[in-house]
């Protein structure tokens, strides 16, 4: 069974082919914003934990401090994020989201609603309750992913 044929026939290779679907057009919405997606998502963190450190933003991204310092680099260049030091200390600076990276990220919780519309269109609310149920079921025995 080649990786087409196991997509297209197991519930674990559709659930797959769902989540490729979902995962497309957040990336689209993202791109046409011409961000990355890890742009995006430090740009998402910052729009709710504003004046996050550089060392939490590698802890949440799981990067090296070297990778977000690169990324971080390319979000100041757009005017998009901003860091400024805290009590005069060069070696300690706090990153805050501008109000352009924020207006340019909001939307996305909209946009991923409508795909997951999209997703589901040919399901009725009763194929819908009982698709939820089955993988309420599913996910109840699985581990929480972490951040």
């Amino acid at each position: 069974m080649d990786i087409e044929e196991y997509t297209a026939t197991t519930n674990l290779g559709l659930l797959r082919w769902v989540a490729w679907a979902q995962r497309k057009a957040g990336d689209d919405w993202v791109k046409s914003r011409e961000l990355s997606p890890e742009q995006a998502f430090v740009l998402g963190y910052l729009a709710k934990s504003p004046g996050a450190i550089q060392r939490d933003i590698a802890e949440m991204t799981r990067t090296s401090a070297a990778s977000v310092s690169s990324l971080l680099q390319g979000l100041e260049r757009r005017d998009l994020i901003e860091r400024r030091t805290e009590n005069g200390d060069e070696r300690r600076k706090r990153v805050y989201a501008t109000p352009g990276g924020i207006e340019l990220i909001s939307g996305f919780d909209e946009a991923m609603i409508a795909a997951d519309e999209t997703i589901l269109a040919p399901l009725d609310q009763s194929e819908r309750d009982t698709l939820h149920a089955l993988l309420t079921k599913i996910t109840s025995a699985l581990p929480r992913p972490s951040r």
